[in-house]
């Protein structure tokens, strides 16, 4: 029989605006892609990031898929990933037609490595069309090498933002800092709409091929269409509850931030996990907070213990290029992914995580090495 978990790894943090905002659509009938909160929601991701022009979309993935489209990758072209990401990143390159070429990340962050885009650059610049850096469980990506290489190569660059709205590189908002970027509001994310992503970027020309596409590519209200297209328009229910939840952003995201804190200084000297390391530039959006443990078998007893403790956890991604889909892709590696694929565990951290629950996971993960090491002498 499976134990009840008593803390959830992370969860939606309702406590705001959600059912007014929902209200209101029903009320004024605006449920599906056609209403004014979409644009709204639009308008606000924008300013965020500091961009002029934002696309809704259903998902994450139909974000980055249409953001790849409407920046010129078409198929037989690579696309350079990260090796250490979630498999939507790879995905939605294959869906543009192009295969990803997975280039090792850097043991400092967990993300895009800027020596292992150079290589690639070298030895496959004329397949390459895009770079897609991924802001890893919230911490930004090395941004300014990533973008000067692909600058010095005339490639574009789309930040895999998905799970990091409200972290800042260098100072300035992520979102902002390539040619186009993406976040994903699944149910999981700091700010979710139920599902949904976004496209941003400063270009209209893309974001005006974008919003056609994700609408069946329909000029005007004819039943005419210019291109193949998708249906992949966010609906207005979705976007009313992002709202919702961009309005307490600043208040979810400092808790994540103190959360981290927490788990940070009660792991400091823990000798058997390691936190998720954050560079002194970076301001992680603290998304998933994950910990470094010795092996695979670390990571595995870890989990099924907080099991134990009804508190879930879960062993984050492994390498892409060593998993079945991406066997044949091209690889630049270094070994990083590799040395942690199946070693991250990711622990609870809702931005509605009370105290006496962070205090409970701390407590356990204080118990696990000693009762660890029991169960393997005995």
């Amino acid at each position: 029989m499976t134990t009840p978990i008593a803390i959830p790894l992370t969860v939606p943090d309702l406590r705001g605006n959600e059912s007014a905002y929902l209200e209101r659509c029903l009320t004024q009938n605006w449920v599906s892609s056609a209403g004014p909160e979409v644009r709204v929601l639009e308008q606000r991701v924008a300013a965020l990031c500091d961009v002029r022009h934002a696309v809704a979309t259903v998902n994450g993935t139909a974000a980055l898929q249409l953001a790849l489209v409407v920046a010129g990758v078409r198929s037989g072209d690579r696309v350079v990933v990260p090796d250490f990401t979630f498999a939507a990143t790879a995905n939605a390159v294959i869906h543009a037609g192009a295969q990803p070429l997975f280039a090792d990340v850097t043991h400092d962050t967990w993300t895009l490595d800027p020596d292992c885009l150079a290589t690639a650059l070298d030895q496959h610049g004329e397949k390459i069309r895009a770079v897609v850096p991924v802001h890893a469980l919230g911490h930004p990506a090395d941004m300014t090498p990533i973008v000067d290489l692909a600058r010095e190569h005339g490639i574009p660059v789309i930040e895999d933002a998905a799970g990091a709205i409200g972290a800042r590189y260098r100072g300035r908002p992520v979102g902002g800092l390539g040619d186009a970027a993406m976040f994903s509001f699944n149910g999981n994310k700091t700010v979710t709409a139920g599902g949904g992503g976004v496209i941003v970027t400063n270009r209209a020309d893309w974001a005006d091929r974008a919003h056609s596409l994700s609408t069946q590519a329909r000029e005007g209200t004819d039943y005419r269409h210019t291109e193949v297209g998708f249906n992949y328009r966010m609906p207005n229910l979705n976007a009313a509850l992002g709202l919702a939840q961009l309005d307490r952003l600043d208040e979810m995201a400092a808790a994540k931030r103190a959360i981290a804190a927490r788990y940070d200084a009660a792991l400091a000297g823990h000798g058997h996990l390691r936190p998720m390391p954050r560079a002194p530039w970076a301001d992680s959006a603290c998304w998933l907070y994950s910990v470094e443990c010795a092996d695979a078998d670390h990571a595995r007893s870890l989990v099924h213990h907080l099991r134990a403790e009804r508190i879930e956890s879960r062993v984050a991604w492994l390498s892409m290029s060593e998993q079945k889909p991406y066997a044949e892709a091209d690889t630049v590696l270094n070994g990083v992914s590799e040395s942690i694929s199946g070693r991250v565990v990711s622990l609870p951290c809702s931005s509605s995580l009370a105290p006496i629950d962070q205090d409970r996971v701390i407590a356990a993960l204080r118990r696990w090495p000693v009762e660890h090491h029991e169960r393997r002498s005995a």
